[in-house]
């Protein structure tokens, strides 16, 4: 694990006024780009007028400290902190001019579609259906995962509870099987009482 603190990172002038943090060097990232952008004054640039054209990375822009007013593709969008401005063209021309002085935003990009998607992004919001018991909700969203992410271990299971609870046991089975199969430890998370008796 490492730890960096914004403040304590020493930045380096470009474009005149603007401070850019070297976030993605000094922590070793290589999945994808991440730096930080600090206006001097209010007025000044924090994210200079580019595009994306050459690298092809969709970007993640997110006000940390301030306020901003982005342009994309000629459209200007107010963005105080706390804000995400996603820009997923990276043709689309963009800027951002600090109507604060400390200003700060932090710039997320990589090439479109190499990010391999966590299966918790598909049964996290899962989870509050599971609370009430909604599994003819939750199948689908399962089968959503599975269809990205056809063979991993987390989401065959919940499928094999959606299974068990919608009342198809031998589906459950196979599920749960093929879950447990390549990842024999989630066995001992398993506490749904519809499933247990399922398990191999």
């Amino acid at each position: 694990m490492k730890l960096l603190r914004l403040d304590d990172l020493e930045g380096f002038n470009v474009f005149e006024t603007l401070v850019w943090k070297p976030v993605r060097k000094t922590l070793g990232v290589t999945a994808f780009g991440i730096n930080a952008y600090v206006a001097s004054n209010e007025g000044d640039l924090v994210v200079e007028d580019h595009d994306e054209s050459t690298l092809g990375h969709e970007e993640i822009y997110v006000v940390l400290r301030g306020r901003a007013t982005f342009t994309v593709a000629g459209e200007e969008v107010d963005a105080p902190a706390g804000t995400l401005v996603y820009v997923d063209d990276p043709a689309e021309q963009r800027s951002a001019v600090a109507r604060e002085a400390g200003t700060t935003v932090l710039a997320i990009g990589a090439v479109p579609g190499r990010h391999d998607v966590s299966a918790w992004e598909y049964f996290f919001p899962a989870l509050p259906l599971i609370e009430e018991n909604r599994w003819d909700e939750v199948k689908p969203m399962i089968e959503e995962g599975l269809a990205a992410k056809p063979d991993n271990a987390a989401l065959l299971l919940y499928l094999a509870r959606c299974e068990a609870h919608l009342g198809d046991p031998e589906a459950a089975r196979r599920h749960a099987a093929r879950a447990l199969e390549q990842r024999p430890d989630l066995r001992e998370y398993v506490t749904d009482e519809a499933l247990l008796p399922l398990l191999p």
